[in-house]
């Protein structure tokens, strides 16, 4: 398969790329530059690149329209909060809970046990928070809306998958149409929440695998599947998908994926391919 230098930019043509072979862009935001299979970006170029805001990959000269399924996570991915934190806000917690958030998805706590410890700080807390925090709160991440329309031009099945919560999963996927959802389900008593989650927990290995089940439930190769996320509980599926894309991603992340977006949006994800 070729290989392809890719280069990302809202403005492509304003950027220098004279240390560069001189290719025309392949659109206003990318340029594209056909190299050999053992090419790796020298450091200086990296840095180069990085200066100027520019997402750059080396990956296969693919078209988007040759996927299948997309799998992402929710918070900080499809969207740009990450709920639980906002969630504690209801209770005066935000700042605790955000960093032991932060930390989970650093991959420095086991996933299941820091998010039983965030669930649990919630207790008592009226569930009528959730929906003020869907509804005033969440917002989509620059982009979203772009690639699922790509996605449905191209009949290529999109699926949530998140450490989040069932609450803004079921609701994200009414609202923009997705294929399939999958999050943790907060328990609830009396209006209030309990501290508790209910059934299995989507953790790291849970996400890999949906993602297999859901890639031969459809008949997939691995390379016709793309997963993006931002944190260490993301890394398997990373690395179980045929494209790998770490979102404004945690080290950890970024140094598991095929590819990173550290400044563009989501349209990203589809500036990767033809």
């Amino acid at each position: 398969m070729p290989q392809a230098l890719i280069l990302q930019h809202p403005d492509i043509a304003s950027c220098d790329l004279s240390d560069f072979p001189a290719v025309a862009p392949y659109s206003p935001t990318v340029v594209r530059i056909s190299v050999p299979d053992s090419f790796t970006l020298p450091e200086a170029a990296a840095d180069i690149l990085a200066a100027q805001q520019i997402d750059y990959a080396v990956l296969p000269d693919r078209e988007f329209a040759d996927l299948g399924l997309i799998v992402s996570d929710m918070d900080s991915t499809l969207i740009t909060i990450e709920c639980v934190d906002e969630i504690a806000a209801g209770v005066g917690l935000k700042a605790q809970v955000a960093e032991i958030t932060e930390r989970s998805m650093r991959g420095e706590l086991d996933f299941e046990q820091s998010l039983r410890q965030r669930v649990a700080l919630l207790k008592g807390l009226d569930e009528s928070v959730l929906q003020t925090v869907y509804d005033q709160v969440l917002q989509l991440s620059p982009g979203a809306e772009f690639l699922l329309e790509a996605c449905k031009k191209h009949q290529i099945k999109f699926m949530l998958v998140s450490g989040g919560f069932t609450f803004f999963t079921e609701r994200l996927q009414r609202q923009l149409g997705l294929d399939y959802a999958y999050a943790n389900m907060l328990e609830t008593a009396d209006g209030k929440l309990t501290g508790r989650l209910l059934g299995r927990i989507i953790d790291a290995q849970a996400k890999a695998d949906l993602l297999i089940q859901h890639r031969e439930m459809l008949g997939l190769r691995p390379e016709q599947v793309l997963a993006m996320g931002d944190g260490a509980n993301d890394i398997p599926m990373l690395q179980t998908a045929g494209f790998g894309i770490a979102y404004h991603a945690k080290p950890k992340a970024q140094a598991h994926a095929d590819a990173c977006i550290r400044f563009g949006g989501l349209e990203a994800v589809r500036g990767w391919f033809r």
